[in-house]
């Protein structure tokens, strides 16, 4: 008994002690009321010192963002469950603004937009936490855009060609093959030093699944982010992707990396702010949308930039991703993007539905950038390529109604037939530089004229190993490579002879050009 006496009066002396450490000053803590609450927004009242973009705690530790201050009540988006949360919670201001986990540790995870892993792999330890929204670069900060962004896509990289720090918009009706597009440039930066960061809006888990096992299949996940905002996530979280899927990426361009940000796609972004908005009471504008529709994407887009060696020279690269409705490019959203960004992809679902695939339509598609930093030995070969293949479609409508042609056209035809049947590609095979220089070669010297279209594949199947063991220093070419000397070119030329020959075998007769 005297034991437990004594205990306890070391007890109360040491909380004597503990108590009289406190420092004994005011805490100002900012507490609300919910007004009403449905749909993944509510309206708060009761906290008169609430900022534009603030982050709010509700109850159950739920997350908020302030985006409409009213007189009377504040506008909020949930970034989580409304279970629990009923008129009359409390709500607590935090004066912050959302922040995400940045780092190397977010390299080959899957998180949600505020850094919450969902990839089942534990917890991310190490991340730094950075503002959600952040300024762009100012212009004396950036430098010109001149290294080139192979996409592994011949049609891409030799007629719409993409520069790091290069913002180019794949648009296109919908199952059309605008990921796909999207997801064989990620894979085709398995061979560079690229960071990748995938954002899918408002996709359906099987979607991004199958974006998610394909690049683990192909490419090099564990230099790729992929933040997820499904179609069954608040919409709050799928507004907040986007932003959140710029920040992880700013933080490797900050430190001199090269990094490439997917948004797949800004059309449900936009749909899912319209719907938001319109919750909140915000009059609709053109075809519903809110008025700052365009603020929102122009300033998440224009964080797309090169930095200048003072700022360590990183770059980062925006390939938006935007859905139009029955080939409708003049649209709201489709058009706004349009002019926001530095050219677009435009896919053609006729092309799509002909096989031809990727279904680029090389007339409505542009790069407004990128032709300044295409390899030189790529820009030497593709000049007239663009002009050739144009005037075949041109010609190739004529015979479609039973047209006589001379001798002249209809090789002008045969000639680009091989041209279409060359910038067909399958998915998830993208191509070197050294390959893509020698199927133009191949193209441009008449090499495929005499080989049969159902070849083709087969001439392309064998052209890697092929140039392994012919043609080495095609096969190890570069980004700076100069235009090919007349003697190696001719060289090319005899070695993809052999190689078509040995595909063709009889059936191969002629002669190139």
């Amino acid at each position: 008994m005297a034991d437990l006496v004594e205990e306890l009066k070391n007890w109360a002396q040491e909380s004597r002690q503990r108590l009289a450490a406190l420092p004994l000053v005011p805490h100002l803590e900012h507490i609300g009321r919910v007004l009403q609450i449905g749909d993944g927004v509510a309206m708060v009242a009761g906290l008169p010192q609430a900022r534009l973009d603030e982050l709010l705690i509700f109850e159950g530790g739920v997350r908020g963002l302030a985006v409409d201050l009213g007189d009377d009540a504040i506008g909020c988006i949930l970034l989580g469950d409304t279970a629990g949360i009923a008129a009359g919670s409390v709500v607590r201001g935090t004066g912050e603004v959302a922040r995400v986990q940045v780092g190397q540790t977010l390299l080959g995870r899957v998180v949600d937009a505020l850094g919450t892993p969902l990839d089942g792999k534990g917890a991310i330890e190490g991340a730094q936490l950075a503002p959600v929204e952040q300024a762009a670069p100012v212009i004396v900060d950036r430098a010109l855009v001149t290294r080139p962004l192979a996409t592994g896509l011949l049609v891409v990289d030799a007629m719409i060609p993409l520069g790091r720090g290069q913002r180019e918009l794949i648009i296109g009706d919908r199952e059309t093959g605008k990921t796909a597009i999207a997801v064989d440039t990620i894979i085709n930066q398995r061979s560079s030093d690229m960071i990748c960061v995938y954002a899918a809006i408002g996709q359906k888990a099987s979607s991004v699944a199958r974006v998610i096992d394909a690049v683990r299949q192909y490419g090099a996940p564990e230099r790729c982010i992929f933040v997820v905002g499904e179609a069954d996530a608040p919409p709050g979280l799928q507004w907040l992707t986007p932003y959140s899927a710029f920040t992880m990426a700013e933080y490797f361009m900050k430190r001199g990396r090269d990094v490439l940000v997917i948004l797949d796609d800004l059309t449900k972004h936009a749909a899912c702010y319209r719907q938001v908005s319109l919750l909140l009471r915000r009059p609709p504008g053109r075809e519903a949308y809110p008025g700052d529709i365009f603020y929102i994407h122009s300033r998440l887009l224009e964080r797309a930039a090169k930095l200048g060696p003072e700022h360590g020279g990183g770059s980062l690269t925006a390939l938006p991703i935007a859905e139009t409705q029955a080939g409708n490019i003049s649209a709201y959203i489709p058009t706004n993007l349009i002019s926001i960004t530095d050219g677009q992809i435009y896919l053609d679902p006729r092309l799509f539905y002909e096989d031809q695939k990727p279904a680029v339509d090389i007339g409505k598609s542009v790069s407004r950038v990128g032709g300044k930093t295409q390899a030189p030995v790529l820009k030497a070969l593709s000049e007239s390529l663009r002009l050739e293949y144009a005037q075949f479609l041109e010609l190739e409508v004529f015979t479609r109604f039973g047209t006589m042609v001379d001798e002249r056209t209809r090789k002008v035809i045969e000639h680009g037939r091989r041209i279409r049947a060359v910038l067909g590609q399958r998915q998830f095979a993208p191509l070197s530089l050294g390959e893509h220089v020698a199927l133009l070669c191949a193209v441009a010297d008449g090499v495929l004229d005499p080989l049969p279209q159902d070849r083709i594949d087969a001439f392309r199947a064998g052209l890697a190993d092929w140039l392994g063991e012919h043609c080495p220093e095609i096969r190890a070419l570069d980004d700076d490579a100069k235009p090919l000397a007349d003697t190696v070119r001719a060289r090319l030329k005899e070695s993809l002879i052999a190689l078509a020959q040995s595909v063709g075998g009889k059936i191969y007769q002629g002669e190139a050009r």
